[in-house]
Order: structure tokens, then sequence, then C-alpha cells
């Protein structure tokens, strides 16, 4: 998988594709990571990316000229399979989507910022938009880290259990069920016998039902 992201702070996207399970996916060979700043697309000594909205009002707004730009050189280089906007006025990020994101081959992520983007953007080159909840922050950098997470994560070989993605919370519309470890019993609080049983058929029903229950209380519109 490819994933171009296009921002006027690439130094805000860097980290989180340079420590923990994003990094290792890099080094696997199994996803690559280009940013790209918008600033490299304009002409002017000034390097402006935004302006003053038409109409009046507060909050500059992105350009349409660069955004342009950049997306049609990326174009002509390879086929993308989405072209992603990260706004606060977008479709809700949740795991249903990421799963289906983390089938494509390429994608363009595009940061919002300031007021946000001339909506002939939006118009002639977005095929998704995406928010990550509703709230607005500062610039879509960290969306789109949010968003690229829980897109690699998913992809065959970067998680060393390839099985621990399937059960995570919201895969079946339910929140995961209570997990332990070692030791089994500390400060008098015990571990659920079922879990020491080596009873598996067992186990997988009693964590089924835990789940169900954990859903039915904290998330019950999952189960809607």
């Amino acid at each position: 998988m490819r994933i171009d992201i296009i921002t006027v702070l690439p130094e805000l996207l860097k980290s989180p594709f340079e420590a923990s399970i994003l990094k290792r996916a890099i080094d696997k060979g199994l996803v690559e990571i280009h940013l790209h700043n918008l600033r490299d697309y304009v002409t002017d000594n000034y390097k402006q990316v935004d302006d003053y909205q038409y109409g009046g009002g507060a909050g500059m707004v992105m350009m349409i000229e660069p955004i342009d730009k950049c997306i049609s050189k990326l174009k002509s280089e390879r086929n993308y399979d989405e072209i992603i906007y990260m706004t606060p006025d977008g479709e809700t990020l949740k795991q249903r989507m990421a799963n289906h994101l983390s089938l494509n081959e390429n994608m363009i992520i595009l940061c919002g910022h300031y007021k946000g983007v001339d909506q002939r953007v939006r118009d002639h080159f977005i095929t998704k938009e995406v928010s990550i909840g509703d709230y607005v922050l500062s610039g879509g950098e960290l969306g789109a880290a949010i968003l690229c997470d829980t897109i690699i994560r998913l992809i065959p070989g970067v998680l060393g259990d390839e099985a621990s993605a399937l059960t995570d919370s919201f895969q079946d519309d339910l929140l995961a069920p209570p997990i332990y470890t070692r030791p089994a019993e500390y400060k008098g609080w015990k571990v659920p016998e079922i879990l020491l049983s080596g009873n598996t058929p067992k186990i997988e029903a009693w964590r089924d039902e835990e789940a169900y229950q954990h859903t039915k209380e904290r998330r019950p519109d999952l189960l809607e």
C-alpha cells in the first residue's frame, strides 16, 4: 500500500511514522508513506497557499491551484483508489471504513487547514471525506495520522498475530470482552476461573457473552 499525504505541516506528521507498528510496517515494505508539502506547489516568494474567502468572513481558505497541481502530479504517476479529505463534516471514521480502506493499493490524504479548502477541491478531486469525530482540530494532520494507523495495522503482516485485529472492539459491532494476564491472583483479585480451564469452546462462549454485555452497558447504540 502507498499513502500520499498532502499537508502544509509535514514536520507534524513525521513522528507517528518513525516509531512503533507504523515504522515496522514501513521497514517491512508493507506500506509506503510519502509526505508532500503543499508549499512546494506554489511559485510566489511567500509560498502562499491560502487567501481570504469570497463574500467576507473570518478565517483563511486553502486555494485550489496548489492542491490541483499536487494531486494532478501524483495522479499522473499512478492510479489512486481514493482521494481522501480530512474534514470535521466528513463521514465519521469507524472500524468498518478502516477495514474497507485497508484493501486499497494507493491513496491520497489531503489535510485541511485554516478554515478549510476551496469547495471546488471537494467537488472535483475528492472521492471520500473523513472525520475522526464531532470536534474541530487546527488541521487535518493528526486526523490523517489516526486514519493511517487504523488502516495500516489491518494490512496482513503488520501485526505479529494477525488474528489480534479480528478480535478488536467494533469488528463485530461489539466491544471487546475483558482481558487478563499473569498473575492469576493479585491482592486477592482473581482471574475468572473459566479462562484458566483450558476449555476453548467454553472460553469463547464466555468471551462472546462478556462482549455482548459490555457493549450493552457501554455502547447500546451498537446493538441497534
